[in-house]
């Protein structure tokens, strides 16, 4: 019989809504339940592409004897941490204080008041390697609530006590200057891997946010050093195996330092970033292995992730079926020789092997290699090689698919629609920029209230549950301001506007200018959480830095300019300090120090050859966080346009920053050398 997470949204809840275990979803009936039979109750939150959470579903969640203990001492509430990020984070900081480690599943027991007294993350279903089993655990925590409850709530409300002591050092309310970019450049320096492009060692993150850091930082300065870390980085990542050759898109890391092996899940924010890295690399020194890249990972997200209404699922699975009914990670994408002379034949399959780096010992496990570039010297045939290639990717299309997680989440369509927007006006591929505007219909359809206010989630066409945490506010208002400079319509800036209101009044602290993950009506949980630092994706915090930066440059607004500002200050304190782990922080402040520029580009219309040609100038432009309105004169679609006559006739590009404008002038090419840095 299902349990109660039979009705809910989010594909990871119900991928457990058939095991034996009373599952709850989070809410305040589990918490009284807990209450009423006096049990503590067991978290457990994870995603629906995690390899070690369907570990652990399989081994102890359907087994029936396991079930039946925690049924009978528990209240069982499952979490999807891409739906509530809020109860993610406070309980994971938690984790991570007490363990010095996190990581998902994440495993939690807490009071029937929702405060939490002991931790960890995967257990096994029998001790191994020093870790004891899942019942064990359950055994121990159990007794533990039963004889000792005095003990436990104290070591429950210290633990909530030194978490509300951790209250960020915020730095001081100004942005960071010339010399805190330098410095944090200089600490990426030393952490860089110049053998292998990247930063740190193994397991290997792509390091999209402090890419973007690195462009800007050369487009505004010249620091040849930066440029070359970003582009060895991205010819590495791309090479590498974490690049699905065949098909295009990124896995979400790299398990060893050379960027061999995948962990193979596919994310929708992390191909979402790295298209427009592509795309923003392309721009700035034209390498045709950018243009690909940046364009096959567009194709792919449109291709494997769109879901019927529009939006972008999360998720692809690491595991799929081997063909043997065993799930197994990597299947779908791996290879041995033996497979490519099934496909190719005998001359082929050699060439293949040689081209992709497959070997007879193989690269991954049992024999099969992942897919790569590796450098070698002489040249394969183009055509050739495209015939090979298709081959393979037909013969991979008949294999059992990895399962998709269908939810679209709101933070991490924002990223898609900036990143398909751009990367379609770059190349000239409409279709790219229909996708994301179809995206934006359904988040603004779906997604938004009267109150212009975010639900984080939807599914098949309905919202789910859940209010938008800042990310999504933030996020979301990043892909809007995108979407404004590539079409032409105001209207996205305006949405983009209302958006970055709901930041100002319920995400700011007005003492601080510091923001909060969730907003000030939110439900309240045993922290507010709060973090600057970005990891698999922008934080909350510097996505609302950076747009409030953008709105601010379109409109002219005061409070925007100012709110970008102070939430910038943690930049100045992070930066040179973990500038790893601030690399959008970094982009914003780039951005404040080269103005940004505002461009204005009046004709008489959009698909005219003059305006066009200046329109495509101005996005070209590498000027950090530089904004781009483009309109008829006289249009009130954009503030920049207001006062904007044509030039003698001619369409015209107007380019100011910080108060003071050059003349305007109607040629791409005077245009061009004003926005290069």
């Amino acid at each position: 019989m299902p349990n109660r997470l039979a009705h809910e949204t989010s594909p990871y809840l119900l991928q457990h809504a058939d095991n034996p275990v009373d599952w709850w979803p989070w809410s305040s009936e589990a918490f009284e339940e807990a209450r009423k039979r006096n049990v503590p109750v067991l978290l457990s939150v994870g995603y629906s592409s995690c390899h070690w959470c369907h570990v652990m579903a399989h081994e102890s969640f359907e087994d029936q004897e396991t079930a039946e203990y925690l049924n009978q001492h528990y209240v069982s509430v499952k979490v999807d941490r891409e739906e509530r990020p809020d109860v993610d984070a406070v309980y994971m900081e938690a984790v991570q204080a007490a363990t010095g480690q996190g990581g998902w599943p994440m495993t939690v027991f807490l009071t029937p008041d929702a405060e939490p007294f002991y931790f960890g993350t995967y257990f096994p279903p029998a001790p191994r390697q020093g870790m004891p089993s899942f019942r064990q655990v359950l055994q121990g925590v159990h007794q533990a609530w039963d004889e000792r409850r005095d003990e436990v709530t104290e070591v429950a409300e210290k633990i909530v006590r030194d978490l509300a002591g951790r209250e960020i050092s915020y730095g001081d309310a100004r942005t960071p200057g010339e010399e805190e970019l330098a410095q944090a450049l200089l600490g990426l320096t030393r952490e860089y891997d110049p053998q292998r492009g990247g930063f740190g060692g193994a397991p290997k993150f792509p390091p999209s946010m402090v890419l973007e850091f690195l462009l800007r930082h050369h487009a505004r300065t010249g620091a040849e050093g930066a440029l070359q870390m970003a582009q060895d980085t991205c010819e590495r990542m791309a090479r590498g195996g974490m690049y699905d050759q065949l098909g295009g898109g990124f896995a979400r890391y790299s398990v060893d330092r050379d960027w061999v092996v995948p962990h193979f899940e596919k994310m929708l924010y992390d191909n979402a970033l790295l298209c427009r890295v592509y795309a923003h690399l392309w721009r700035a020194t034209g390498s045709e292995l950018a243009r690909r890249v940046a364009l096959e990972t567009a194709d792919f997200m449109v291709r494997e992730l769109r879901t019927n209404e529009g939006g972008f699922a999360s998720a692809l699975d690491a595991d799929s079926d081997d063909g043997t009914g065993k799930h197994v990670e990597g299947a779908y994408y791996v290879w041995t020789p033996e497979q490519l002379r099934e496909v190719l034949g005998d001359e082929d399959a050699e060439l293949a092997a040689q081209h992709f780096g497959v070997t007879e010992e193989g690269t991954f496990e049992e024999g099969a290699s992942v897919l790569q570039l590796p450098v070698r010297d002489g040249v394969f045939e183009a055509g050739k090689i495209a015939s090979i290639s298709e081959r393979l990717l037909a013969k991979r299309a008949e294999r059992p698919a990895p399962g998709r997680d269908d939810k679209v989440v709101a933070a991490w369509n924002g990223l898609a629609i900036a990143a398909l927007a751009e990367t379609g006006a770059y190349f000239d591929r409409p279709d790219l920029v229909e996708a994301a505007v179809a995206a934006a219909d359904l988040l603004v359809r779906l997604h938004l209230d009267e109150q212009a206010r975010l639900t984080r989630t939807s599914k098949d066409g309905h919202a789910g549950a859940n209010a938008g945490v800042l990310e999504d506010y933030a996020d979301v208002a990043e892909g809007f301001l995108a979407l404004a400079s590539v079409t032409g319509e105001g209207v996205w800036l305006e949405f983009a506007g209302f958006l970055l209101d709901h930041v100002l009044v319920r995400f700011t602290d007005p003492e601080s200018g510091s923001l909060y993950d969730t907003a000030a009506d939110a439900e309240r949980l045993i922290r507010r959480p709060q973090d600057p630092t970005d990891n698999a994706a922008p934080s909350g915090w510097t996505a609302a830095a950076n747009a409030l930066l953008s709105y601010a440059a379109h409109t002219g607004s005061e409070p925007h300019r100012t709110a970008a500002e102070r939430a910038l200050g943690v930049v100045k304190a992070l930066g040179p300090r973990v500038p790893r782990f601030i690399g959008w922080g970094l982009a914003a402040a780039e951005a404040v120090l080269d103005g940004p520029r505002e461009i204005a580009v009046v004709g008489p219309a959009l698909d005219d050859e003059g305006t066009r040609a200046l329109h495509r100038t101005a996005l070209l432009g590498t000027a950090p966080g530089a904004v781009v309105a483009a309109g008829a004169p006289g249009s009130d679609e954009f503030p920049l346009l207001a006062d904007r006559p044509l030039v003698g006739g001619e369409p015209a590009a107007y380019v100011c920053r910080n108060f003071t404008c050059d003349a305007p002038t109607t040629e791409p090419d005077r245009l061009r050398t004003v926005l290069s840095g």
